[in-house]
């Protein structure tokens, strides 16, 4: 099985970990390192417990703390070589750098790394797999791609961006030029997107799907319930939403 938590999700900050017997990895650090051994503590961990980690961009939300965090604990950090050299601080106690599409074994996890639309150097998501379950991280995406929905088909847990409502956004205080950025095709998914991939995916397997990033200033926890309610057929109380403060608690992708 896969065990996996989010230690916080939003734009001020993310970062996962997922688990596969003794293997942990780290997705994105968004936050101070201080501030992260802050939130491993709250479940039990230390970056001491850390295979990896992986990065998705550059983007400070969740590049972050990745730098000093991997020479503080001699960690290995993969990512793709686009974002290293987007990276401001790329003095990493490790590197390997991953390509798109081109699997990597790290320890008892398979990482799959793959592309998404996104305004950065070279973004990748991951699917993460034990041989048996996938889970898969969809995230920072401004459109829904073909590639994405076979990346998602087959998945037992699926973390996917519902990050605005178009009306909220453009009614919002955001400038013109980031409400541009934001909701055009290279931003963030909107909550509409997210049903449109729920709907057009293999959801046979499906065991979990968590709503990711959500703004706190362009959306609302009930309109992403909606949202992912309305792509699955299901009930909004059967919806999980990772918040900034707290994430969200360990899942499993094990039968229920």
């Amino acid at each position: 099985m896969i065990r996996f938590c989010s230690l916080g999700s939003g734009s001020s900050g993310n970062a996962l970990v997922v688990e596969i017997g003794e293997t942990r990895l780290l997705v994105d650090c968004g936050f101070s390192v201080q501030e992260l051994e802050r939130r491993l503590a709250r479940i039990d961990l230390s970056p001491n417990d850390l295979t990896a980690v992986l990065v998705t961009h550059e983007h400070t939300d969740h590049i972050g703390a990745a730098a000093p965090l991997s020479r503080r604990y001699g960690l290995t950090v993969y990512t793709s070589p686009g974002t290293r050299l987007a990276a401001r601080d790329d003095r990493f106690a490790s590197i390997q750098e991953v390509q798109a599409d081109t699997p990597v074994e790290i320890e008892a996890a398979w990482v799959h790394p793959f592309t998404v639309p996104h305004d950065c150097r070279e973004p990748t998501q991951f699917a993460i797999s034990n041989g048996d379950h996938r889970l898969v991280l969809m995230t920072d995406a401004g459109h829904i791609s073909p590639h994405m929905v076979d990346m998602a088909d087959g998945a037992h847990a699926l973390l996917l961006e519902c990050n605005h409502d178009p009306e909220l956004l453009q009614a919002g205080r955001y400038p013109p030029s980031l409400k541009r950025r934001i909701g055009g095709g290279y931003g963030h998914l909107p909550n509409h997107a997210a049903t449109e991939l729920l709907q057009r995916m293999d959801r046979s397997r499906l065991r979990h799907v968590i709503g990711m990033h959500l703004s706190s200033d362009n959306n609302r926890e009930s309109l992403a319930c909606d949202a992912l309610a309305a792509g699955l057929g299901c009930q909004r109380d059967d919806i999980d939403i990772a918040t900034q403060d707290d994430g969200f608690s360990w899942r499993t992708t094990a039968a229920i």
